[in-house]
């Protein structure tokens, strides 16, 4: 237990490296999502689990009561995972659903601790494709989804802590679209007195 947690103390400085990387996509999220476009999230396993997280937080709320802003897993639809799959293999399970749901300006973000899931790097191309800007937080580089990517955050360490780091990334996402909404879309119209 003792590694692990020195495996994961040894992340924190990265990813207190990465904080202009992470207030730079928090403002351009926050522009992009109060002027119409969405982020789109996807990764497998645990990624996908934060994936969800991620999105969850963004449509629901982070830290304060704010309007709601459009983000979607796309893992979390198991019809269309399952179908997608069956129909067209994994590796475009992903992919399909940019081609569906994206739009040029949108964003889409790729978790993967491997950064080499074929289905991740499938959707990469996908939106590239199609005029969606490309992130991607992923375990140490190199790597091919952060080749493919128009920007990367990388993380040192295992599966395991870049998992847990993630995690921390997200919510320190989180605060940056927070921070950098307009202050007449921090509250909810219900909540607003």
């Amino acid at each position: 237990m003792s590694g692990h947690l020195d495996e994961l103390a040894a992340i924190l400085p990265e990813l207190r490296a990465a904080c202009a990387r992470l207030d730079r996509w928090g403002a351009e999220l926050a522009a992009r999502l109060t002027s119409g476009q969405r982020l789109l999230v996807a990764g497998n396993g645990g990624s996908a689990a934060e994936a969800q997280h991620l999105t969850a937080e963004l449509v629901g709320r982070f830290d304060r009561d704010r309007i709601a802003l459009s983000a979607i897993a796309l893992h979390g639809d198991s019809s269309s995972v399952t179908a997608i799959s069956n129909d067209y293999g994994y590796d475009q399970v992903f992919a399909r659903q940019v081609h569906a749901h994206g739009r040029p300006g949108d964003v889409l973000l790729l978790l993967s601790t491997s950064g080499a899931s074929a289905n991740l790097l499938t959707a990469a191309h996908a939106a590239a494709s199609t005029g969606i800007t490309t992130w991607a937080m992923t375990g140490p580089a190199p790597n091919p989804l952060a080749a493919r990517c128009d920007d990367v955050l990388c993380l040192p360490g295992s599966s395991a802590t870049v998992q847990e780091a993630q995690l921390v990334g997200a919510h320190l996402l989180c605060l940056a679209v927070e921070a950098a909404l307009p202050a007449h879309l921090g509250a909810h119209p219900r909540m607003a007195s």
